[in-house]
Formats: C-alpha cells, structure tokens, sequence
C-alpha cells in the first residue's frame, strides 16, 4: 500500500483550467492530498505538471523506423508497406521493438498512451506482451482491429483490448462497421476512427457511428465539428505525422473554438518518436496556441478523450500522475514563463523526477 508522503514544490498548474500557481503539492497513498500556497521545504523542486497522455499511437510500427517518403495509401494503406513489413517480422522482434518504444514512451513524461493495434486477438497479444515485459510505471489503452469485414473473432478480441480502433470507414463496409460499433459499446468498450486524413469521404461516416473520439479530421469543417460536440465525439490531432505525410495541418483553432475536447498524439513510430514534448512544441509554434491550452492538449484533454478523468489536472483527491520539470538545467535556466518554457523548449533531459501514482519512478 502507498503510504509515504511526498511533498513536491514549485511552479505548477492547478485544476481544469490549468491557472499556474506557485507553492506545494503533498501526495499521500497515491492520491495528492494538499496544495497549498507556500514553498514548503522539498527535495524536489521545479515545475509541476501532470504526466503525459499519448491519445494515439501505433507501437507496432517500432520495426520500420523511417521509412522512405511514399504516397499515404502505399505508406499505410491495405496492402501497404507497413502491412507488408508487420507481416513479413517474426514475432520476438516485434514484441522487442515494441517493448523499446513503450519504454521511449515512458522516459519522455507519458504515463498513458492509446494505441491502435493492428492484427486482431494475435496482434492485441503480441503488444500485452510487449506491455508486461517493461519494467516501467504506466498505463495503456489498446484499440484493436480485427480483419477485414471479419465477424469471427471479434467477441475474443473484446475480452483483450479497451475498444475498438478502425482504420477508416471507408476500408470497411457499412454494415460491418454498424456491428463493431454496436459490439463494444454493448461490451462498454471504446469506439475510435481515423477519418479526414486524406480526404473528406470518410468524415461524414465516421461521426454518424458516433465513436469516442476520431483521430487527424485535417479536411473537417466547422459543421463536423458542430456535429461531434453535439454527439460528445472527442479528437485526436497528430501534427507531426501530419507534416511528414504531407497530408496538411488540421484546423485545429476551428476545433478548440467548437468547444471540442481534442488530445495530441503521435501516431505511428515509423515516422515520429512517441515525445510529447516535441509534440507540444510543433503545435505551439505552428499554431501560436496559449501555452496552457497546448499543455491541456497534453494531459487533461487526452484523459478526457480515454475516459480517465482521475488523471491529466493537479488537484485535491487526483491520482498522482506527475513530471517534475528542473529549471536547473542549461536548457531550463532563466526562463521568464515556467509554462511556456515547458511548452516550447523542454525535453526529456530537463525532466528531474515521474511521479507515477505517488511514487518517484525516476
């Protein structure tokens, strides 16, 4: 049982709406148990954060790292070359790839990630695998898929993974995506689609499934965004893997504007390490959003999006799932704004101590 108390100080933010404050955090039994307004004597010392969520991710792709530029629906696509590569790698190496960037994702401050795991039972298999073999505190969501317009193993899919995660809903038919959505929902299970990465053909389609959330939405307009937030869909944005595909940037101030709740994630590991951090800085640049609101992205937003909302704020009764930023660092020292230094400039090198259900992990 977690019952050593922890007291953390500094700059931090605190609640929904991410206000920063300065003083201390005292965690007990896992939980943050007191926040107050002094700077309480600590060991640790810095900027206080909650930890990472990785909204979207594909792990299984850690076998083909950077590949060469290639037509999406080559790169991806059914028939593919990241089918080809998964098909063609024997299993001890996939599991060990997977392992290696599950523990990437550890170290880099994410202590939840979502991924969308390819292969059906044997493939939601081979990433638990990849899960149990890392020594590391954090948690995982996998979304898997079963085979093409298969209804054969979708019940003992459901008994492995948190939901289900579909390609696009124009890789399927219609009548088949109908029965996966109404199995995991009947199952409580997740329900997310990728849609409006290459086109807007599939959008339309995918909010009338009404999924949990819909990951890249870059050819979505203000109207789907209406749609979603009638219908309580969530969004998923992936920026960088956005860049190097070539596909665009999605609208993401139409987004936030629209009163959607939008998590970042990092897509496929073939193309992009899974570090939040760069993530943060790409959108904040791009974008020019208030730092906070990028944070948000990051953390709460993402807890939100995966139905955890114990985690992702700094707040009495929260778990305490934390990074403690050093300001003591060449790349940290003499910042004037501790939040948009975290935003735009931090790496995992600056990271001093991951705070994981109240225990120091690092």
């Amino acid at each position: 049982m977690k019952s050593k108390e922890l007291t953390l100080s500094g700059t931090f933010v605190y609640g929904n709406d991410f206000e920063e404050r300065e003083g201390h955090i005292v965690i007990e039994r896992g939980k943050i148990k007191e926040i107050g307004t002094d700077r309480t004597e600590s060991g640790l010392k810095g900027i206080i954060i909650p930890a990472f969520v990785n909204a979207h991710t594909h792990v299984g792709d850690s076998i083909a790292k950077e590949p060469d530029f290639m037509p999406l629906d080559k790169l991806v696509g059914p028939g593919g070359f990241k089918q080809k590569v998964l098909a063609e790698t024997p299993h001890k190496m996939l599991v060990s790839g997977m392992k290696n960037t599950i523990e990437d994702i550890f170290y880099s401050g994410t202590q939840m990630f979502a991924d969308f795991r390819e292969g059906g039972v044997t493939g939601a298999k081979a990433l638990k695998e990849a899960f149990n073999l890392v020594q590391e505190s954090l948690s995982m969501r996998i979304l898997g898929r079963t085979g093409n317009n298969s209804h054969g193993d979708i019940n003992s899919l459901l008994d492995l993974v948190d939901g289900i995660g579909v390609s696009s809903v124009a890789n399927h038919k219609r009548e088949y995506l109908a029965f996966l959505a109404e199995e995991a929902k009947s199952r409580g299970k997740k329900l997310a689609i990728h849609a409006g990465e290459r086109n807007v053909a599939d959008i339309k389609g995918a909010i009338e499934l009404e999924p949990d959330f819909i990951v890249h939405l870059i050819k979505a307009t203000r109207d789907d965004f209406r749609q979603m937030c009638d219908s309580n869909i969530g969004a998923v944005v992936c920026v960088r893997s956005n860049l190097v595909t070539g596909m665009g940037l999605p609208p993401l101030r139409q987004m936030l504007e629209s009163g959607l709740t939008v998590g970042a994630g990092t897509d496929n590991v073939m193309l992009n390490s899974p570090n939040i951090f760069s993530e943060m800085e790409f959108i904040s640049k791009i974008f020019r959003i208030e730092a906070k609101e990028v944070l948000k992205m990051c953390t709460w937003n993402g807890a939100k999006v995966l139905a955890d909302e114990g985690i992702g704020t700094i707040e009495e009764g929260k778990t305490a799932n934390l990074l403690v930023i050093s300001t003591d660092t060449a790349n940290m020292r003499n910042v004037r704004n501790p939040i948009k230094a975290v935003v735009r400039r931090a790496t995992r090198n600056d990271i001093a101590a991951i705070v994981y259900e109240g225990e120091v992990k690092r």
